[in-house]
């Protein structure tokens, strides 16, 4: 039996090590954290969204962030400090602008396919964690937001999305709660919300109790390869000495740190973090779990998502900033967050409100890294953005294809033809 190591213990990391385990492997994960999905996983908006699958290569994007450069509350913010990262990266987003549509319809694809995966999971091992399968619905303030809606839309039906236009009534019929002056909307039946935490470490346990073993606690110094096996170099928090364990390969699924780990190896994943914030907001009372909504809200313009996680939990986050490895939770970026909410649910009570912020790993063309290195024995699911649990079971999957392919669990297996994923990521 093949030992693949697995870098990272959040969504991506233990939907890959579940697609793994599954195959036949024998699989060890290592995570710097004490538990599963302690970073990115915690607290995200919920949403599982093909209808977000938009990617920003767009020159709006970039007019947007120099118009609210110098606001501290804006939806996207850009720390003006130079940086070389920053700006090289943003070079990179900017060439990447021709394939914004490619790249929006293959997101979509993704995104549709992933939720075959993720709810037969949930299902297999029993998990629960706040699933609502009550749809996702867009809403717009103006009719320019509303027509890029529309031309938006053309690209998630070519990823065969089924996405419809709401007039402003029937907007209220499908969320009463919701109040505002608002255009229109777009609204996806098919798409959900859940807690990713708790969906994470529900899987975390299917994956021990397949016989994976997870180290926490250790953050990994150094790979090395010699072309047949992978030593992983690394301490852990209770002695700080150095260990080193070695596997036939390894999967990187370390969010922002993959870059890092990336360039140990021969291999270029150019990974910036955008900070994203949320807030949840506790409802102690009827009035404010009745007030707060069911249905999940997407509004663009203020790049805010929603989701209600059961009865006594509403989540709001979103926002994007480029600050570097930072993840000061500013008041300044929490306020619009309270606001909006105010604004459009004015009967939650907003007095108990638990701040949160992690650090989005994102690629330059806005598209998860899944396949093989340079070297032999590495492989990568990494980069997912803002779509980390919306796309995670589907490139789990497609992973767990290339390395049985490249690397069967079993000596006696043949390698085969390759697939067309493995292909595309070769």
């Amino acid at each position: 039996m093949k030992n693949i190591a697995v870098i990272g213990a959040g969504i991506t990391g233990v939907t890959t090590c579940y697609a793994l385990s599954k195959r036949g492997y024998k699989v060890t994960v290592f995570d710097k954290n004490r538990y599963a999905a302690m970073q990115t996983s915690f607290a995200n908006g919920g949403q599982l969204s093909a209808s977000n699958a938009e990617v920003w290569t767009q020159m709006s994007t970039i007019m947007k962030g120099l118009k609210w450069m110098f606001r501290k509350d804006a939806p996207l913010l850009v720390n003006p400090r130079p940086q070389w990262h920053k700006y090289s990266w943003m070079t990179e987003f900017l060439a990447q602008i021709p394939n914004y549509e490619k790249n929006t319809v293959e997101s979509a694809r993704l995104a549709i396919a992933a939720r075959e995966h993720l709810f037969s999971w949930a299902q297999e091992e029993n998990i629960e964690f706040d699933l609502e399968t009550r749809g996702i619905l867009h809403i717009y303030q103006n009719q320019q937001d509303y027509d890029h809606a529309t031309k938006v839309n053309r690209l998630l039906s070519m990823g065969g999305l089924e996405r419809h236009a709401v007039s402003a009534d029937e907007m209220q019929a499908i969320e009463p709660s919701l109040r505002g002056d608002l255009y229109g909307g777009y609204f996806t039946p098919s798409d959900s919300t859940g807690d990713i935490h708790k969906y994470t470490r529900g899987l975390e346990k299917a994956c021990t109790r397949q016989g994976a073993h997870f180290i926490y606690d250790a953050t990994v110094q150094k790979l090395h390869t010699d072309g047949s096996q992978v030593r992983i170099d690394f301490a852990q928090a209770n002695s700080g000495d150095t260990q080193t364990e070695t596997f036939d390969g390894v999967v990187i699924c370390a969010g922002i740190e993959s870059r890092s780990l990336s360039a140990q190896v021969g291999d270029r994943v150019n990974i910036y973090p955008v900070k994203g914030y949320s807030i949840t907001v506790e409802l102690p009372d009827a009035v404010s779990q009745q007030s707060a909504p069911w249905v999940s809200l997407l509004d663009d313009n203020a790049k805010i998502v929603t989701s209600r996680l059961g009865l006594r939990r509403f989540r709001i986050a979103g926002t994007a900033e480029f600050n570097g490895e930072n993840y000061d939770i500013r008041e300044d970026r929490i306020r619009p967050m309270v606001n909006w909410c105010r604004k459009h649910f004015p009967d939650v009570d907003t007095e108990h409100v638990v701040p949160w912020a992690g650090l989005r790993p994102m690629m330059p063309n806005m598209m998860p890294r899944v396949g093989i290195g340079k070297l032999p024995g590495i492989y990568y699911n990494t980069g997912h953005g803002h779509l980390g649990w919306t796309l995670s079971a589907a490139t789990a999957e497609i992973v767990g294809d290339i390395v049985s392919q490249t690397m069967p669990a079993e000596l006696d297996n043949s390698l085969g033809t390759l697939s067309e994923p493995l292909r595309r990521a070769s």
